[in-house]
């Protein structure tokens, strides 16, 4: 069975209370009630570790409902956000496990809050989020019983993309062993007393298990209109969810197939420190698109004959933005442009990935003290949490010498 592009196993039948084989309809009453769930964050620069969050969220109920902070509210906890909260409505409801979301969501997640929106459970990664003075802004739901908690991504923070975007080294792009690259990240994710487990730096290691989690597994249907798009999509944002959204509303039944260029070649079109996401990261944003069916990692950057046969391409798309030749100073596009097939999509945002580094370097400084202000925040947390800890042992040992 399919449920919102996700496939539902008979365990989940069965928990569900219909023990019936997939594809057969379960009466009313034996059908048990939906089970919905609650995420609430900044997403703030939204990139493929909250995705995963949602997508780990949306697997333990029915219907994911998420909240996000208002502008106001991300500047008093945290310091400003990168993105508008407009901004950030829309890129989280652009992620495909993502099923409602509730605009000016309260920092302070309550009872009163899940209860509002009959959410069962809220969930969050398994690191730690704490109001301006210092509080877990999870603890009334957490002593209620009514907390969930999910794995947090390893490998990559918002912390570490914005090092990256200020450091222009390019020791990313294969892996980060580079120790120059090391030794600034770990200086930009630091606090004055060492370093939070939470705001740290760490690998993204990709696995092919990562990769069958967030694709869709759908092949392209009869009548389906097979679309291609091909880029970096670096640092995925909301110029390319606004892009993939009118390319998906180009057809009434589209199958959206997105080329992303392996790390080298962005490189050399783009120069720079460019991509700021290497390969697999930027293959995990993309999956999570709700407006792409499939992606091809390692597209070829001339969208020649050969791909537009092998994919039944009907449409090849490209947006506003300036198209470079190839190595050989010829037209990557000039294939599907012979069999009329290539369409210039205007999505109304021109906002690049530039554009985002450039909001990071100007806001440079307040980046930093609010990393070192929440990192600080966190250790403050871990050393309660160790003495607390600690007097438990101590207590235990005494009362056993009784």
């Amino acid at each position: 069975m399919i449920k919102n592009g996700h496939h539902t196993t008979s365990d989940q039948r069965e928990e569900a209370g219909c023990s019936k084989p997939a594809g057969t309809a379960c009466s009313p009453e034996k059908r048990k009630r939906i089970v919905r769930l609650w995420c609430d964050g900044c997403y703030d620069m939204v990139h493929y570790g909250h995705s995963n969050q949602l997508r780990q969220a949306k697997a333990m109920g029915d219907y994911l409902i998420v909240g996000v902070h208002t502008d106001e509210e991300i500047s008093k906890h945290k310091g400003p956000p990168v993105f508008t909260q407009e901004e950030r409505y829309k890129m989280v409801r652009a992620i495909k496990w993502v099923d409602e979301i509730v605009e000016g969501a309260p920092y302070v997640t309550t009872l009163e809050t899940l209860d509002k929106y009959n959410c069962d459970s809220c969930v969050h990664g398994d690191d730690i989020t704490l109001t301006v003075d210092g509080k877990d802004t999870y603890e009334e739901v957490k002593r209620e019983g009514r907390y969930r908690e999910c794995k947090r991504t390893q490998g990559v923070s918002t912390t570490d993309l914005v090092g990256r975007m200020l450091l222009m080294t390019k020791a990313h792009h294969s892996n980060m062993d580079n120790a120059y690259y090391q030794q600034h990240t770990d200086d930009f994710g630091k606090g004055p007393k060492g370093n939070s487990p939470w705001t740290g730096v760490s690998q993204f290691l990709q696995t092919s298990q990562k990769i069958i989690q967030f694709a869709s597994g759908k092949e392209p249907q009869p009548g389906d209109t097979i679309i291609y798009v091909a880029g970096a999509f670096d640092l995925f944002h909301i110029g390319h969810v606004d892009f993939l959204e009118m390319v998906y509303k180009q057809a009434e039944k589209p199958y959206v197939i997105v080329g992303l260029h392996f790390d080298q070649e962005v490189n050399r079109y783009k120069g720079k420190n460019y991509p700021i996401m290497n390969i697999h990261e930027r293959t995990l944003s993309v999956l999570a698109c709700r407006y792409v069916s499939e992606v091809v990692i390692g597209a070829p950057y001339a969208v020649g004959k050969d791909l537009i046969d092998h994919f039944k391409v009907d449409l090849v798309c490209h947006g506003k933005t300036e198209v470079f030749p190839d190595k050989d100073e010829s037209d990557p596009y000039a294939e599907p442009k012979k069999r009329g097939i290539f369409r210039v999509i205007d999505s109304g945002n021109n906002l690049t990935t530039d554009d985002i580094v450039q909001r990071i370097i100007e806001n440079r400084l307040q980046f930093e003290a609010r990393n070192q202000k929440k990192e600080a925040k966190e250790i403050a947390v871990i050393e309660a949490m160790k003495r607390k800890e600690q007097e438990e042992k101590s207590r235990a040992t005494a009362q056993s010498a009784h």
